[in-house]
């Protein structure tokens, strides 16, 4: 073997001969445990990002251990292809988004083989390739055919200039990114999914300990996300009609709310912008009217509401109380929206922050009708306890006055359904999802429009219904409109008359709720899923980003609802575990330009500035750099911002290509592994990364170091537990035996719990008993040396497999232990955790003075006279006489003299 670490030799090799075994295809083995280890499939962007290397490697160490472990382990990868940054690429760069993909792909495949990973690469998806996503159009048809699937309006964001929908994220301050035009809403037709059909049992697994190796924390925002409400929905009587001369919504304007212990506290009522009454009142009203305009350039989720200014605008329209028959005047409100309950909200000031906030802006009255014992209510100012529930009784309330929230609400549901305008409801915050994207790069709808039968669903023999890889979007819509061959010889499956095909194409987060699903049969061209579902579902470990915590993962989890409903599958959840690995944050350095622009500096460039503890205070440049002022001399101060994620736009990203080349693949594998635990946030460290490519170096120096010894029969000595019963190990022997196998019981355990920060450390605990052990010239002493290092090998490889490989070939161990790949995971020997002596510290009058040695099995008398016959209590009690030995089994003995 070679005298120098040499990562490019040592990574080549490795990869040739696993090419060559073809070492991770996998399949379905009944004789063994199955684990199906699955990280999120990634956006092919063009790169992979130091996120994505702590991923995969904490993937790819769970999958290797287990192998050893005798599981049988997938590890599959896949590329989660459609979506909107293609389109803007093509936009700016003029290539078809699938040309743009699909490098970006290949690239980056290349870039996951550089590290190791042990993926069955057989099985890749790609959702963009039509294999697959017919059967998203499948699927979608099954959900039509049973209900699931329906088509309604939507209210979206609209680009006028550009003539295409914006997702939220492209309406910056009212405006779309790309033209700057007033973004407008509109309600145009699409397709929803009906997941509130299974919102009670997507809530129960969340809440009801059924996902056990889930994070609190994600079945906490899944469980606020579904938001069951239970409470009280009535309506509001009114005699308003519109031009027909009919009672708008029969007379009834109805509400929810989980307050009705407060209904005598309504001053007002606010109703969406699209509400029949706001609609009704804006014919008369030209203030009203523009306001409304206004409104439609607002947001369109209930995040976005939250966070914008509340406004308001009275319609001269009043409803009646439903219990004390007073007037209430109803206002249109840019924070309620259509689509969540009825569209309209009781407003009350004095116990709902948001309503108390409107109230004070407007002048609208305020009552209180909840008292909490020693609280003092202020008109002027929001306290939290305005709100409490649990604490406050009724007052003001006429007869409902002097009741608790649950009594209360229980009286006031009872009078409301007496008089036939109200009843106790449940309502959930999580809404039907629709799937409809006015865009290009994504799943065709099967769908054809006919003028005399409208909507008709493509047949099944017909799918997939395939998107051309030719369009290049300009900015001026779908291009999907205009595409001819898309079009081309399209007849309605009823009539057969000339029709049109659907152009909206499918949400991506369709793509993403079932790929895990595809991996069990990728290639099966008959089915969705099949045999291959039945043997590695449910998935046993998932592994990504707590930004996936309740979009991705919800969707997946109804999707698999449906399936399993539909027949396909037969389980309830997809994860049985999911661990949320914490994020790759860097330092920040930036500087403000003369124009009020916002420079970034690459962290290389950058040194910083400490006070004189050593913290720091602020950076400037060590390298001279280019900025929007010019070029910039070494030593111009800027700004430091503390750490953060990294991100291409700050400059404070790490390639892992440019790593991976300088340290090779092991050396970036252990930095991540080792700098903090998988669930924490991971702040990277230059002298870190040098430190962990040091510590492999010495690994490989102890091999090259064994490698000059004649240790063939001792290597030929550990290829069995039995086999080492017969040698004699000498006391250094023993000793390293005792470290080695006490280290081998820890890492053990770190494993199991994905621990891999203490995995690394106990290797590094291991390679520096090996490289201070001196007795190698007996035969014991050989052979201790060489299994410490092979358990040493065994623990590395699940994080560095390329220079565990290499070493383990080198040295022998794969004649004797076989291939590194399948190799018997190390097993505790517990006649090594024997010990013949023990140490014990030694106290005289309770002060440390040394230590001792006594047999294991010492008893107290023997432990006692072996303490006073030592050096140390002759050197510290003065030849004084002892009056008492203390014997702390164990641990120590303290003498007092």
């Amino acid at each position: 073997m070679q005298d120098k670490y040499s990562h490019q030799e040592v990574e080549r090799a490795a990869h040739s001969h696993w090419t060559a075994r073809d070492a991770y295809r996998v399949t379905e083995d009944t004789s063994k445990k199955k684990f199906y280890a699955c990280s999120m499939l990634p956006y092919p962007s063009g790169k992979l990002h130091m996120g994505h290397v702590r991923n995969y490697t904490i993937n790819d160490m769970l999958t290797r251990y287990l192998r050893m472990n005798g599981y049988n382990v997938l590890m599959p990868m896949g590329w989660d292809a459609f979506g909107l940054p293609a389109e803007n690429a093509a936009l700016k760069n003029g290539v078809p988004p699938a040309k743009w993909t699909y490098e970006n792909i290949a690239y980056m495949k290349k870039q996951m083989q550089a590290m190791g990973l042990a993926i069955d690469w057989s099985r890749e998806v790609a959702t963009c390739d039509p294999e697959y996503y017919k059967w998203n159009q499948w699927l979608f048809l099954k959900m039509l055919e049973k209900g699931i699937a329906y088509r309604k309006t939507q209210v979206v964001n609209w680009d006028p200039v550009d003539q295409t929908v914006l997702a939220n994220e492209q309406v910056i301050d009212g405006k779309g990114w790309r033209t700057g035009a007033v973004v407008e809403k509109r309600e145009i037709p699409g397709y929803y999914l009906k997941i509130t059909d299974y919102a009670e049992e997507l809530l129960d697994f969340v809440t009801g300990d059924k996902l056990p190796g889930w994070p609190e924390r994600v079945k906490l925002m899944q469980e606020n996300w579904i938001g069951k409400s239970e409470g009280v929905r009535f309506a509001f009587t009114h005699d308003i009609r519109g031009d027909d001369g009919a009672l708008i919504g029969d007379g009834k304007m109805y509400v929810f709310t989980t307050r009705a212990d407060t209904i005598m506290g309504v001053t007002f009522c606010a109703v969406a912008p699209e509400h029949p009454l706001a609609a009704h009142a804006a014919k008369s009203n030209p203030a009203l009217a523009a306001f409304i305009e206004e409104c439609k350039t607002g947001g369109t989720t209930e995040a976005e509401l939250a966070t914008q200014e509340k406004k308001g605008v009275p319609t001269g329209l009043y409803v009646t109380h439903p219990l004390t028959g007073e007037k209430v005047q109803v206002w249109v409100g840019n924070y309620v929206l259509m689509g969540y309950g009825d569209g309209a909200v009781m407003g009350v000031p004095a116990h709902d922050e948001r309503d108390f906030a409107f109230a004070l802006k407007y002048g609208i009255e305020i009552k209180q009708v909840v008292l909490v014992d020693g609280e003092t209510f202020d008109y002027h100012q929001w306290n939290d306890w305005y709100g409490d529930k649990q604490r406050g009784v009724t007052i003001n309330s006429d007869s409902f006055s002097g009741l608790s929230y649950k009594e209360a609400v229980n009286a006031v549901a009872h009078a409301l359904e007496q008089k036939g305008l109200g009843e106790k409801k449940t309502t959930w915050r999580l809404r039907d999802w629709g799937v409809s994207r006015q865009r290009y790069w994504g799943t065709p709808i099967p769908i054809i429009h006919c003028d005399e039968h409208g909507a008709v669903p493509v047949p099944e023999k017909d799918l997939p219904v395939v998107l051309p890889q030719d369009c290049i979007p300009d900015g001026s819509g779908n291009p999907l409109h205009k595409h001819e061959g898309f079009h081309a010889g399209v007849t309605c499956p009823v009539c057969g008359k000339p029709a049109r095909r659907e152009t909206d194409t499918m949400d991506t987060f369709v793509d993403s709720s079932w790929y895990f699903m595809r991996y069990c049969d990728p290639k099966n061209g008959d089915a969705m899923v099949a045999g291959g579902a039945d043997y590695w579902m449910p998935m046993d470990q998932y592994i990504g980003g707590i930004e996936h915590a309740i979009l991705h993962l919800l969707y997946a989890r109804f999707w698999t609802k449906v399936m399993r409903d539909l027949g396909l599958v037969k389980v309830d959840e997809p994860f049985t575990k999911l661990l949320t690995q914490g994020m790759v944050l860097n330092h920040i350095y930036s500087r403000r330009t003369a124009k009020g622009g916002k420079d970034y500096f690459w962290p290389h460039d950058v040194e910083h500035v400490l006070d004189e503890g050593g913290k720091i205070i602020g950076a400037k440049l060590k390298n001279e750099a280019t900025s929007g002022d010019g070029l910039l001399p070494v030593g111009t101060p800027i700004d430091y911002e503390g750490v953060g994620t990294m991100s291409k736009s700050k400059n404070n990203g790490v390639d892992p290509q440019d790593l991976i080349e300088k340290y090779g693949a092991d050396t970036a594998r252990l930095y991540t592994m080792f700098t903090a635990p998988p669930e924490a946030t991971l702040e990277w460290n230059d002298a870190a990364v040098e430190g962990s490519y040091r510590f492999l170096r010495r690994v490989w120096n102890f091999g090259v170091k064994l490698s000059a010894m004649d240790m063939g029969a001792a290597t030929a000595s550990v290829a069995s537990a039995s086999s080492l019963k017969d040698i004699e190990f000498g006391k250094e022997a023993k000793a390293l035996r005792l470290e080695i196998h006490n280290v081998l019981k820890q890492v053990d355990y770190d494993y199991q719990r994905m621990q891999y920060n203490t995995v690394v450390s106990g290797a590094m605990k291991m390679i520096n008993a090996l490289e201070d052990f001196k007795a190698v010239d007996t035969a014991g002493g050989q052979v201790a040396l060489i299994e410490g290092f092979g358990i040493l090998l065994r623990v590395l490889y699940p994080a560095t497999p390329h220079i565990a490989h290499s070493l383990w070939e080198s040295l022998g161990y794969a004649g004797v232990l076989g291939d590194l790949l399948d190799a018997a995971w190390p097993q505790v020997d517990a006649n090594a955790l024997v010990q013949d002596e023990i140490e014990l510290m030694l106290q005289v009058n309770g002060k440390l003075r040394g230590s001792i040695l006594v047999p294991a099995q010492a008893d107290k008398a023997e432990i006692e006279r072996i303490a006073l016959a030592s050096e140390a209590f002759a050197a510290h009690s003065g030849g004084a006489a002892p009056k008492r030995v203390i014997v702390v089994p164990g641990r120590l003995v303290n003498v007092v003299v």
